[in-house]
């Protein structure tokens, strides 16, 4: 376990209107890579299978990534499915999709390949369902031992489920063997014949993570983030970051996750005001990026969280609409790994602020391991400092940096400075 008081190890060091938060390095197995600079864009929505081939729409907007500076696209599962969205993988070798065919994905992955941008799948591998019936797979075949003995099919003669349980599919014993051997075969298939290059896994807590930890090293990612969506309490929100801190101990630090409790933190501070919501007791970025933001995916909203998703699983828990800017201008100047959603990008009309903020990112050099200093959080205003050569304020009140600043972008609720 990777108590909050060692993950929380920084530089600390007092200086006039607020604290400079430095990230730790990663010492509990093999470290998250330091400075990374990616910015990242979740390629697609819930709806998207509905703008069929959605494979060519992607392909079609690599320039406006480009452009922006994205260089790691993560796209909806592209394997047969029981469900139009993907989330219900049947044939996993199937390639043709509701989103398009596997030459369109083919063709998508290579164009933005050219462009230098990296692309990650989704991978869902806690459940399957089965060709024509419950459990009856093929491609890859398997029996009933690949299906958890607690499954409510009733017929899995596999170990016990060894996470979290979904009612719609079959949870998949990732203690058998051969599934271990079959999910290894295929992710590498993945990469090797159609183009991937890293992955993103669904619902995470669904199995025991040593599993995950397995696949992971044995096909070798650029880039691995897993998702683990816990219950917030906006009361107490160090419990939830430690339970995406524990976790991540759990892969040595190998997978990154979600910052599901910045999400949280930060849209109810911008709905109410609440801003002093965004620093902790120690001075801190009160989300997963003030204890480990080498390993934080940052993020707005995704296809399951999106205002009217249409997601089964969505919980109702969009950031306000009115205030998504914020939200980027927050997530784009400080440490982590920020997620742009499709929809706010493409779909909104949001394409041109998001990328200025994105470029300015970009030539600054900000990045994952990048210092804050909090110079104010309390009621309607935020206010920080960034690696010392980038300012931010969100709210309503007046707010400046001081003397050597210049001007770099603003926009609702939202100003953004940078160092002369």
């Amino acid at each position: 376990m990777r108590i909050k008081n060692l993950l929380a190890l920084a530089l600390l060091l007092p200086v006039s209107g607020g604290t400079v938060f430095c990230a730790s390095t990663h010492h509990s197995g093999i470290a998250a890579p330091r400075f990374d600079s990616t910015i990242m864009l979740q390629g697609f929505n819930w709806s998207s299978w509905k703008t069929a081939p959605w494979w060519n729409v992607v392909k079609s907007r690599g320039g406006d990534m480009s452009n922006a500076g994205i260089n790691l696209v993560w796209l909806p599962p592209s394997s047969d499915s029981g469900s139009d969205e993907g989330y219900l993988p049947r044939r996993l070798y199937i390639q043709d999709s509701k989103y398009g065919s596997s030459l369109e994905l083919v063709s998508a992955i290579t164009a933005l390949h050219e462009k230098g941008i990296k692309i990650a799948a989704d991978i869902v591998i806690n459940h399957r369902v089965g060709t024509w019936n419950k459990a009856d797979f093929t491609d890859p075949a398997w029996g009933p031992e690949s299906v958890c003995s607690d499954d409510e099919w009733g017929q899995g003669r596999g170990a016990a489920d060894t996470g979290r349980d979904v009612p719609f599919a079959r949870d998949l014993d990732h203690a058998n063997a051969v599934v271990q051997k079959d999910i290894t075969a295929w992710m590498t298939w993945l990469m090797t014949s159609i183009g991937y290059d890293g992955w993103r896994y669904d619902f995470a807590r669904g199995y025991d993570s040593k599993y995950l930890l397995r696949y992971n090293r044995a096909t070798k990612p650029v880039f691995a983030v897993g998702e683990i969506w816990d219950d917030l309490d906006l009361n107490n929100t160090d419990t939830h970051r430690q339970a995406l801190s524990d976790w991540m101990d759990s892969v040595n630090g190998e997978i990154k996750v979600f910052d599901f409790t910045t999400k949280g933190i930060l849209q109810q501070a911008v709905a109410s005001g609440e801003y002093w919501r965004l620093r902790d007791a120690g001075g801190r970025p009160s989300g997963l990026i003030g204890w480990w933001p080498d390993n934080a995916v940052t993020f707005v909203d995704n296809h399951d969280t999106a205002f009217n998703a249409g997601s089964p699983r969505s919980r109702s828990w969009p950031f306000p609409s009115d205030k998504v800017m914020q939200g980027y201008a927050y997530i784009l100047t400080h440490p982590g790994i920020p997620c742009i959603f499709w929809s706010h990008f493409f779909d909104w009309g949001l394409k041109d602020e998001i990328t200025k903020l994105a470029g300015i990112r970009k030539s600054l050099g900000i990045n994952s391991s990048s210092s804050v200093n909090i110079i104010q959080a309390s009621q309607n205003i935020y206010a920080a400092v960034i690696d010392k050569k980038l300012a931010v304020k969100l709210g309503t009140q007046s707010w400046h940096p001081g003397p050597g600043w210049n001007l770099a972008a603003q926009g609702n609720g939202f100003i953004v400075w940078q160092k002369k």
